[in-house]
């Protein structure tokens, strides 16, 4: 099997990332650095790229080294004929056709499958998005498979490394078409659309400076994660699918309500058993059916009359900077344009790292060695991207806000905690952070804060209930009632079940969003990356 390795390069560390630990990276080495060094080298980075997929099951990639080890390792370059030959590997005939080619290769071996779609193909459902995908769909299945390139390397080995098929790859297709920056109506954001709720419990920062559902890599690590534990639950990788979509508790009251009928029935049969009970709301219905047909048509482009021209894969340099330091500088200091940064940073919302927080962010591959000078070159005033000022009687947000040429609204957007922000005069001895143009040139608009519920003091999330809770203990976790859970959810004994969702009317302080698992796929939509004039969304 040919894979694509590439070693961490270091140079100097400074703490370590927030958030989960990827599944399947490259493990840097660190060295000790000065605390007032202005950033730092991490590591150089590019997914494992697997080989073809095959029908047998996945095998797990080799253990990573703990993060904090102290080994120092030689650089390895990839050779960009390794990519051009591993990508032939994954997309067959369809690269022969983007260049140009008009022979295909009669010796190519037959595509593979390592999720079951033979024994499916043929039903109703399956061939309607067959004929859909390569018909009527076909330029926007194209246009989603191209985008998708960009992530495939990275996202089959961290399937592969999660004893998961690689094909679940299509997964994302269905959910986000690869993209991000996808936010649908009911705020599940990123290319693996996940919930605010659901991200935090996996790990994944979700706040007003960063959200990690839009990074590719920890927002993956993340679905590896989730899918393994709903395969694990229901024994079946379609039935994890549905619930994945529709929510645990839906599939599990399902299987319970039905299982007299569902008798002898397994694997994922179940899925498809279950389906035809009416059961499933539509969307979870159709999902799986999504699913296999955009494996069918995803693995063998060529065949459906698809030309996929593949992107460059998905490979970085990594370094931590400090706190609030602008993409715009560490977009000069990387020599790159502040797309780029964007591009390979999405999770940064303010065009801005965290005012508190240092940060690992990505750079263009090789940029990572000369960084650390090349930002201590620029100027202080290029390199801090906020300030702060204390408020004075009877000065507003606009007032304030003429003074560094920015909006009232600006102002408002990196303060989201502030009193009185919307209308009249601000509370003296207020304190207030101010950006600079460029940061809020290269900020991510949040499409519907009130969605979001940043900093709400009361929300509503569903709970799926885990193994051992009791009802009085999720009270206690959201700052209710036993008594008031049991009126949300119609409840005339206080008894329980692992899977269940439960509606929780929280009064806490911490964030949580409208839902967790369950989202409406239907209504997804997509919206602009950046408010930079510079800066395009992915087509």
């Amino acid at each position: 099997m040919k894979r694509i390795v590439t070693v961490a390069v270091i140079i100097a560390a400074a703490g370590c990332a927030r958030g989960p630990q990827p599944i399947a990276a490259p493990v840097p080495a660190t060295s000790a650095t000065s605390a007032t060094t202005p950033a730092a080298v991490v590591q150089q980075s590019a997914p494992n790229a697997p080989a073809r997929a095959s029908s047998s099951a996945p095998t797990s990639a080799p253990s990573a080294e703990p993060r904090d080890s102290m080994t120092a390792r030689d650089s390895v370059r990839v050779d960009s004929s390794d990519v051009n030959r591993s990508a032939k590997e994954m997309f067959g005939d369809s690269l022969a056709h983007a260049a140009g080619d008009s022979a295909v290769d009669s010796t190519a071996a037959e595509p593979s499958w390592d999720i079951d779609v033979h024994s499916y193909e043929s039903r109703d459902r399956v061939e309607r998005y067959v004929r859909m995908f390569s018909g009527p769909a076909k330029e926007h299945i194209e246009a989603r498979l191209e985008r998708g390139s960009r992530y495939e390397p990275m996202i089959r080995a961290k399937l592969r490394a999660g004893g998961l098929p690689e094909d679940m790859y299509y997964l994302a297709l269905i959910e986000s078409g690869f993209d991000a920056n996808a936010y649908s109506s009911a705020a599940a954001v990123g290319m693996w659309q996940f919930m605010t709720s659901t991200a935090r419990d996996l790990g994944m920062r979700v706040d007003w400076w960063v959200d990690e559902r839009r990074d590719p890599v920890k927002s993956t690590d993340g679905a590896v994660r989730f899918i393994k534990d709903l395969q694990e639950q229901f024994g079946s990788l379609y039935l994890a699918a549905a619930a994945y979509n529709g929510g645990p508790g839906r599939i599990a009251r399902g299987l319970s309500r039905y299982a007299g009928d569902l008798e002898g029935t397994t694997g994922d049969d179940l899925f498809f058993a279950l389906a035809d009970k009416d059961y499933l709301r539509s969307e979870t219905r159709e999902y799986v059916p999504q699913l296999i047909a955009a494996a069918l048509v995803g693995k063998e482009p060529a065949r459906y009359g698809m030309v996929i021209n593949p992107e460059p894969a998905f490979a970085y340099d990594s370094v931590r900077v400090g706190p609030a330091t602008p993409l715009s500088a560490i977009a000069s200091a990387a020599g790159a344009t502040v797309a780029q940064i964007q591009e390979l940073n999405p999770q940064i919302l303010r065009g801005v790292t965290p005012p508190k927080d240092s940060l690992i962010v990505r750079l263009p591959t090789g940029a990572a060695d000369s960084f650390p000078s090349a930002f201590a070159a620029l100027p202080k005033s290029e390199r801090v991207g906020l300030a702060t000022v204390e408020t004075r009687k009877g000065q507003s947000m606009a007032s304030i806000a003429k003074k560094s040429d920015l909006t009232a609204k600006q102002l408002a957007s990196y303060n989201p905690h502030a009193k009185r922000l919307k209308s009249g005069n601000l509370v003296p001895g207020q304190l207030l952070v101010v950006p600079t143009a460029a940061v809020v040139a290269a900020a991510v608009p949040v499409p519907d804060p009130a969605i979001e519920r940043y900093g709400s003091s009361r929300s509503t999330t569903m709970h799926v209930v885990r193994s051992g809770e009791t009802l009085s203990g999720i009270a206690k976790r959201y700052h209710t009632t036993t008594a008031a859970l049991m009126r949300s959810n119609h409840l005339k004994r206080a008894m329980i079940f692992p899977g269940q969702s439960l509606v929780v009317h929280s009064g806490s302080k911490r964030s949580v969003s409208v839902s967790s698992s369950s989202k409406s796929s239907a209504k997804k939509r997509k919206v602009g990356a950046a408010s930079s004039s510079t800066h395009s969304p992915p087509s």
